[in-house]
């Protein structure tokens, strides 16, 4: 009766003894002022307002942070600020990265910030007065009390779309709306889904990794984005981790494992298992690689010397592994190596992991927003390929996306792509693929829909690349050369775990 989207039921909260705060973000709902999000000032409003509720007569003193998407990414820049009453946060669904994580996967701009503004923002942007909604509970205008004009409106908020396309590289702007995890002490629980390729996933993963608090937890499930936030078991991790910190419960969230997965099966099962560390410190990280006589994913290194061609807006290209001859485990981040050279000043590269069954068909794997997606995916703008060596790890590049290194045709480069971390078991039999193409995957099947995103949904839910702007075909329309060869062993790190 009385929940909000994306932030706890009060229902389930009040009666255990928390008081439930929701604040309408600067510009936002019923709180004047220009719209802008995440940035600096953002951070500030955040910052205060837990100051306020901490010394409110019915607080104890400690305040804690708690929800999804937004009000999760929020999470870490408000706990980097270090408001001294900030007890615990819970970030379920958060990115952290604004460059990396949601805006420009690999330097390619992601088209799911401009229809979530127009869908999303605008329509609570206040100042939509009796335009808006109106409130369940008390009846007021959900928009605030006055009725402002359109231009007035577009006045009163950023252009966050022409912000992110006027900057294609990593600078002020983005890092004003990143973290410094180095400054988030804070006991943590960072919750991520696997399924959740293109916004919120690698943001859980880096901040657990990075946080510098010496009290944090990583759990990873799977499921739409919302539901599992809402679940008893949602609700019940949830308590367990605010009951500790808020109220000192001696209920064992000391003696949690610090990791908690969900590991996915085919067919939406789902296996709870605890870890101690992320990546998993048993993890037999395993090189396969692209073999382009025989279309094949394999473990031993690729002898000949051969080239592959694919035209940038076609299907691409494919390798699979034979049929796995037993049950075989891959959780964690993956790591792809290519030589490229493209026909163009630049390209992009869209790298796909993928499942098929026994029978060949593919097996795809609910995402936070659509329904059917493939189990990981990895993105490289080639021209942006420079890796910060002091911050790459072996299983997972890192690029400084802070200048442009545009290619000569036909000059062959070496590129490092980061997939994005995920988790499957693959029953015998089954194989693993993985296609290189120059645009989102699409899957075969009929598209599916949300009322509150605008483009259909194909495999990659709204986070798709499909900007002219960002991608005039001219130079992102070519034709891309895969170089295979003495030294140009290409490959994918996968993160194989062993049975215990």
């Amino acid at each position: 009766q009385y929940a909000n989207w994306e932030v706890v039921d009060p229902e389930k909260w009040v009666p255990d003894g928390y008081v439930c705060i929701r604040v309408d973000s600067r510009g936002a709902g019923r709180s004047p002022g220009y719209l802008c999000h995440n940035n600096a000032r953002e951070t500030r409003d955040i910052h205060l307002c837990v100051g306020w509720a901490a010394v409110q007569a019915w607080c104890s003193g400690k305040v804690g942070m708690n929800g999804i998407s937004y009000y999760a990414s929020n999470q870490w820049r408000a706990a980097a600020s270090q408001p001294p009453h900030l007890a615990a946060i819970c970030v379920w669904e958060g990115w952290c990265d604004s460059y990396r994580d949601g805006n420009r996967h690999g330097g390619i701009i992601c088209s799911f910030r401009k229809n979530w503004q127009d869908m999303q923002v605008k329509t609570v942007q206040h100042g939509q007065g009796e335009r808006g909604a109106r409130s369940r509970v008390t009846g007021d205008t959900v928009c605030g009390p006055e009725t402002l004009s359109p231009e007035e409106l577009q006045k009163n908020r950023e252009n966050m779309w022409q912000e992110l396309l006027s900057r294609p590289l990593d600078g002020p702007y983005y890092r004003e709306r990143t973290a410094d995890l180095s400054k988030v002490t804070v006991p943590l629980l960072s919750s991520a889904n696997w399924g959740g390729q293109g916004l919120h996933t690698r943001g859980n993963f880096e901040g657990f990794a990075g946080a510098a608090s010496r009290q944090k937890w990583l759990e990873v499930h799977g499921g739409s984005h919302w539901a599992p936030f809402y679940t008893d078991y949602g609700v019940e991790l949830q308590k367990r981790f605010f009951d500790h910190f808020l109220k000192g419960a001696a209920n064992g969230w000391d003696r949690q494992a610090r990791v908690q997965l969900q590991v996915r099966h085919p067919g939406e099962k789902f296996v709870l298992r605890h870890e101690s560390e992320w990546p998993l410190a048993r993890t037999a990280w395993t090189h396969f690689h692209l073999d382009p006589k025989e279309m094949r994913l394999s473990t031993a290194p690729f002898g000949g010397e051969r080239s592959i061609t694919y035209d940038a807006t076609g299907e691409g290209v494919t390798f699979s592994t034979p049929p796995l001859g037993r049950e075989t485990e891959i959780t964690g981040p993956s790591a792809l190596k290519l030589f490229i050279s493209s026909s163009t000043a630049d390209a992009d590269i869209f790298a796909v992991l993928r499942v098929f069954d026994p029978k060949g068909k593919e097996v795809s794997f609910q995402g936070a927003l659509d329904p059917r997606t493939p189990v990981g995916q990895g993105w490289l703008r080639a021209s942006q390929r420079k890796l910060d060596p002091t911050r790459s790890l072996h299983y997972r590049p890192y690029h400084t996306h802070d200048e442009r290194q545009p290619l000569k045709p036909g000059e062959v480069v070496e590129l490092d792509l980061e997939i994005w971390p995920t988790s499957i078991v693959l029953p015998p039999g089954f194989r693993v693929a993985l296609t290189i193409r120059g645009k989102d995957y699409e899957h075969d099947g009929e598209a599916a829909s949300l009322s509150n995103m605008k483009n259909p949904m194909r495999g990659c839910g709204p986070f798709i690349h499909d900007d002219e702007l960002d991608r005039p075909p001219a130079i992102f329309g070519g034709k891309v050369t895969l170089h295979f060869g003495p030294g140009r062993q290409a490959s994918v790190l996968l993160p194989v775990i062993p049975a215990r």
